[in-house]
């Protein structure tokens, strides 16, 4: 399991973000570390885990394979109409080729937590799991049509870590 920092100074929340920037300079170093493998990507904002420190929650994902500690908190979007377990919220991934991977998250931890939440987020940790000991749960929120498909839990839950390929600090 790999862990690596990118320095990404001009990237805060304060403004709009440049996400097509911002999103090369992480895809940039998920090719260098992970070129050719099939990857699920998770982003998470430190800023939501209250009172831990970057570091404090890469620890504690190095340990438990997920940012997902503290049973009694509830998630956001964890509910789905079918009760579905969801371990996680992420995206797929082939890094096979050269295609714009992390824009996505950057322009949904800022506008869509913005329409969701009332407020922005910064992106500054990034979780990489094998694709293959994840499984996607394909699931529906109440109220709505469309079926979703960025939930995953893990094939092997009791081995979480196992899935585990890296993480990156945004700094």
């Amino acid at each position: 399991m790999l862990i690596s920092e990118i320095k990404l100074p001009t990237y805060t929340v304060n403004d709009e973000p440049d996400t097509e920037a911002i999103g090369h300079s992480v895809d940039e170093k998920l090719y260098e570390l992970f070129s050719g493998k099939k990857i699920v990507l998770r982003a998470i904002a430190s800023s939501e885990h209250n009172g831990k420190s970057i570091e404090e929650i890469v620890h504690i994902i190095e340990q438990t394979g997920t940012d997902r500690y503290d049973p009694e908190r509830k998630g956001d979007r964890y509910e789905n109409i079918e009760n579905k377990h969801i371990d996680l919220f992420a995206f797929s991934a082939d890094l096979n080729g050269v295609s714009a991977i992390f824009s996505q998250a950057v322009w949904g931890f800022y506008y869509s937590s913005k329409d969701i939440h009332g407020y922005t987020m910064r992106i500054d940790i990034v979780i990489i799991y094998d694709a293959t000991k994840m499984e996607r749960v394909h699931h529906q929120y109440e109220g709505r049509d469309d079926i979703k498909d960025d939930g995953y839990k893990f094939k092997d839950p009791d081995h979480k870590t196992e899935a585990l390929l890296g993480i990156i600090k945004l700094l």
